[in-house]
């Protein structure tokens, strides 16, 4: 991305996204700011100024062409630059992650898993092997692979984390409930399960 833009925009515009690929199924060529922001209960200026980022002007009256848009997004958001990366923790939610294909659709490649249980150990979940955690540091370097997706037990959570580091893997994208300490080159995105479900459920 040429320029940089807030955590909260990114997540609307992969929002968009969604709802601009459902329109495309449908065979809809055209949507208005209006119906965006319908569909996510959001104020319609809202969606147009996150979509002024993208330099796509809609027609006056029609809306904005649903396929421009969606590449619009893809470019600006860097869809197209294939990123890999290895999920670290082959238990259910690691099982899960890697059975999720459209991480392709948002340039995610999953390589592979690694798990030390040596019943997964040879596996395969999705044409996705479970290998050796021992073996990720040198097929980190081998493959280019910097991105980790951490879903170990929370307990193994910082001890896995310090092996990844070592590893000279730079992004952890991190499902455990564990707030990890790294060195300040490498970037820890939380992904707080617990947190987004307290969120929803509040005020119920």
């Amino acid at each position: 991305m040429d320029k940089k833009i807030s955590d909260k925009v990114i997540n609307r515009l992969t929002l968009y996204h969604c709802i601009l690929q459902d329109y495309i199924n449908s065979g809809e060529r055209f949507i208005s700011s209006g119906q965006i922001a319908s569909l996510l209960n959001i104020d319609d200026s809202q969606v147009r100024k996150d979509i002024s980022i993208l330099n796509n002007s809609g027609k006056s009256r029609i809306g904005y062409i649903v396929e421009e848009l969606k590449t619009s997004i893809e470019k600006t958001l860097g869809f197209a630059k294939t990123k890999k990366a290895f999920i670290v923790g082959a238990g259910n939610l690691g099982m899960a992650l890697a059975k999720y294909d459209n991480f392709t659709n948002y340039g995610l490649n999953i390589i592979a898993l690694f798990d030390n249980d040596k019943n997964k150990i040879g596996s395969t979940i999705n044409d996705k092997l479970v290998l050796d955690i021992s073996k990720l540091p040198n097929l980190a370097r081998e493959n280019c692979v910097d991105i980790a997706i951490l879903t170990v037990p929370g307990k193994f959570a910082q001890k896995t984390a310090d092996y990844l580091v070592a590893a000279d893997i730079k992004y952890i994208w991190n499902f455990t409930p564990t707030v990890l300490s790294v060195p300040k080159d490498v970037q820890v995105w939380n992904e707080n399960l617990m947190g987004n479900f307290l969120q929803f459920t509040y005020n119920i």
